[in-house]
Order: C-alpha cells, then sequence, then structure tokens
C-alpha cells in the first residue's frame, strides 16, 4: 500500500520521548511516506536520537526555535504534492494519508483536508471534532465534506505548492493559531477547506508545553489576523469581544500589549480579504464566540 503522493513534516522542540514515539508510528503506516522533521533547536539530544533511531528520516537542523516557520522550511524539501502536517506528539492512522491524497486527488479546488483528532491513551474524539462536524460555512454541493474557515495544523494534509504559493505561515505569529491567517489567504486565493470524517490522526498531548505562553501567543495571533485581514468594522468587533471574553489576567493583559506594539507592521502588511471570504468568517463567529474547544483565545 506504499503511497508516494504526501510527505509528512513534523517540528519538535525539546520532545525527545514524544518524537520517538510519533516517528515509531509514522514508521509503521502501510502508506510508507517521506518523513521531514524540523529542529527547532532542541538541547535534549533529540536531534541525535532522531539519527540513530529514525535514520530515514529527513532531519533538518536550523539551529534555532522557528516555532511554526520550520514547517516552511521542511516544505521547501518536500517533492510530493501534498504535505501532511503533524506534531511530534500526534500521528497519523493507517489508511488516513491515502484517504486525504485520494479526495484532493478527486476534488481540485480542495486545498486542504483535516481529519478527525482521536485524544490518546483514551481514544476519545477531541472537542473540537463536533465543531468541525457542524461547521456553519457554506460550501459547493460537490464538497467531499464540511467547508471550514481554517484548519488544525496537526491533522490537517494540504496541497504543497499552494501552501509554498501562499507564503506557508507567517514568521511573526510564531506558534498559537498561527493557520488562521494562511487559511484565509488560501481561501482568498479561491481554494476550499474541507473536514473529512473518516479520516483519523491520534494525539497525546505533550506534558512539554507551556500553555500560558502559547495562550499569549493565541490571542495575539487572533488580534494581528483581525487586524490584517478583516474590515475595519468586523476587526474593531471582533477585538472587543476578546477583550470581553479572555481571561482577566497577565497573560492576556501582555498578549494585548503585544498585538498593539505591532501596529505599524499591521498597517504595512494589511490586505483586507474579498468580500466572500469575509462573508464565511462572519458566518463562524457565533460558533467562535460558543466553542468550548478553542485552543488559545478561550
Amino acid at each position: 500500500m506504499t503511497d508516494l503522493r504526501t510527505t509528512v513534516v513534523v517540528i519538535t522542540h525539546n520532545r525527545r520521548r514524544e518524537l520517538l514515539r510519533t516517528l515509531d508510528r509514522l514508521a509503521e503506516l502501510p502508506e510508507r511516506p517521506e518523513v521531514v522533521v524540523t529542529d527547532n533547536g532542541s538541547t535534549d539530544g533529540t536531534p541525535d536520537a532522531v539519527a540513530r533511531h529514525h535514520p530515514q528520516v529527513r532531519l533538518l537542523r536550523p539551529g534555532r526555535n522557528l516555532g511554526a516557520v520550520g514547517r516552511n522550511l521542511a516544505v521547501r524539501e518536500v517533492t510530493t504534492p501534498y504535505v501532511a502536517f503533524c506534531d511530534d506528539d500526534s500521528w497519523w492512522a493507517p489508511g488516513s494519508l491515502t484517504g486525504a491524497a485520494d479526495l484532493l486527488d478527486r476534488h481540485p479546488a480542495v486545498v486542504s483536508v483535516t481529519a478527525r483528532i482521536v485524544v490518546e491513551p483514551h481514544g476519545t474524539e477531541d472537542p473540537i471534532v463536533r465543531e468541525l462536524r457542524e461547521s456553519p460555512v457554506p460550501g459547493p454541493p460537490w464538497l467531499p465534506g464540511p467547508a471550514l474557515g481554517s484548519f488544525l495544523a496537526a491533522a490537517t494534509v494540504l496541497r504543497a505548492d499552494a501552501f509554498r504559493k501562499a507564503g506557508g505561515f507567517h514568521p511573526k505569529l510564531w506558534l498559537g493559531g498561527e493557520e488562521e491567517l494562511l487559511a484565509a489567504d488560501l481561501a482568498a486565493d479561491g481554494w476550499w477547506l474541507v473536514y473529512a470524517d473518516h479520516l483519523t490522526i491520534h494525539h497525546q498531548a505533550s506534558e512539554a508545553r507551556d500553555a500560558t505562553l502559547r495562550r499569549r501567543h493565541g490571542i495575539r495571533n487572533t488580534l494581528w489576523f483581525t487586524w490584517l485581514r478583516r474590515p475595519v468594522g468586523p476587526a474593531l468587533r471582533r477585538t472587543l469581544n476578546l477583550a470581553r471574553t479572555v481571561p482577566r489576567d497577565t497573560t492576556s493583559l501582555l498578549a494585548f500589549a503585544e498585538a498593539a506594539v505591532a501596529l505599524p507592521w499591521i498597517l504595512r502588511e494589511r490586505r483586507v480579504l474579498p468580500a466572500e471570504v469575509e462573508t464565511r468568517l462572519r458566518l463562524l463567529e457565533p460558533a467562535q464566540r460558543a466553542s468550548k474547544a478553542r485552543r488559545y483565545t478561550g
């Protein structure tokens, strides 16, 4: 069942044990995908462990923590038409990479396919799966699944050329909701993003994570995206809603401060989305406000 259409890209930082488990699982897949790992400046011996235990993996060592831009670096090395992202604490289920590639082959206007997320070790569905299934974004009847306004980088297969043409992940966003800006730009280019319920990725969350920093960056990145791409009225409404609903603590205050300091480059790079894409984002706002599974802004 070897499938040469998809390369798996993983970024990692100081999660040697989790990454080796993920690489073990990827090596067991019937598709036998090529795997590219960007090591974001690990100091725990991760690169040497990968080279020793998984010599077939293409290992990139930029020498510093690039955040999500580590994925951009890896995608430059990809020669297959599709790229599957997963985190160092997640792995694709057997057959799902082939299933995603089949969907992309059959639907040339679809740019990304996001899979169902199963949380390990108990095998339960991630709460965000229900929201993906019930996405309010309207789409044409030929779509192979619900249309999405964004995607989850740890659970998505994309067209590699479209990813590169759109510029990949913005270098200033680093990590934390970094997908929203790229997803909007892909939609502005005329692409559709979809959810596919029959595809699965497993996620066993690492304990080596700084949830506070990730939330701060997530709030900041939400504000940056909002003012980079939304019209003034919707941008102001979303900003005020965030100010009312995020926790009233130092983390949120720092996030708003970081967002405000960036105003000069935000204004330089501001490019309002086409009306049809903005309409989809407005339809998403009630679901976002009610979400119990938002990763970073709730």
